[in-house]
């Protein structure tokens, strides 16, 4: 069976692709702050038949990453890594002059460092699968000027950065950063509390579009959901 590490998967996208996988008979080693709802998390994809590796942690500690590649090696390797775990920085998003530095850093910490540091953990099992693959979920406001998305924007645009120069100096893996687009979801809502969410789609819709980059064997690159579901 192939392997996927999933961070922040207890709640959002990261759930819903964790669940679209153990649907398709993938393995999943598993990480969230939450150690309740990623249990919860873990027995109901469980359900599929598969083996789920919880691994509850903050991906910024450096043990808490090493535990979570170890438990993908135990499962057999690792085939996709996703990296999908992130914070704001700042709750709601506030203008740059306002931004509090500290909140910057942490989400610099979460979004950009901590990626790196698992690519970096998990590349020699990467390396030895027979498709190995990393998804960084990347955002619209890595390339757009969103008012009060300036921090949250920055760390985003690094990390695609990263993931342009991984796919450069790998070129025997598949590096993908992908926008999902607007999902409804807890950060979202927490982002922009006043925002209305009623018509934005749900994670669940996303996550097939994503794995698309999967089942069509896309070349590394910058893709958006709505190039996916379009076929571009």
């Amino acid at each position: 069976m192939p392997v996927a590490i999933i961070t922040g998967a207890s709640r959002g996208l990261g759930r819903a692709l964790a669940g679209a996988l153990a649907a398709r008979g993938w393995d999943l080693a598993l990480d969230a702050r939450g150690a309740g709802a990623l249990k919860e998390t873990a027995a109901a994809l469980a359900e599929h038949g598969v083996r789920v590796e919880a691994v509850p942690g903050d991906v910024t500690d450096g043990r808490h990453r090493s535990e979570l590649v170890s438990a993908a090696w135990k499962l057999g390797g690792v085939d996709l890594l996703v990296n999908n775990a992130g914070v704001l920085g700042v709750e709601p998003l506030v203008p740059l002059e306002s931004h509090p530095l500290d909140g910057f850093r942490a989400a610099l910490e979460a979004n950009v460092v901590a990626p790196l540091a698992l690519v970096q953990e998990a590349l020699p099992l990467l390396r030895q699968a027979r498709a190995g693959a990393v998804l960084n979920v990347s955002s619209d406001a890595a390339v757009e000027a969103y008012r009060t998305w300036g921090g949250y924007g920055a760390t985003k645009a690094a990390l695609d950065q990263l993931s342009a120069v991984l796919a450069v100096e790998e070129p025997e893996l598949r590096v993908w950063w992908a926008d999902p687009g607007g999902m409804r979801t807890g950060m979202l809502a927490a982002a922009e509390p006043g925002e209305d969410l009623t018509g934005t789609p749900a994670p669940e819709e996303i996550a097939p579009v994503l794995l698309r980059l999967l089942d069509e064997h896309r070349p590394s690159g910058r893709y958006t959901a709505v190039q996916l579901r379009e076929g571009s």
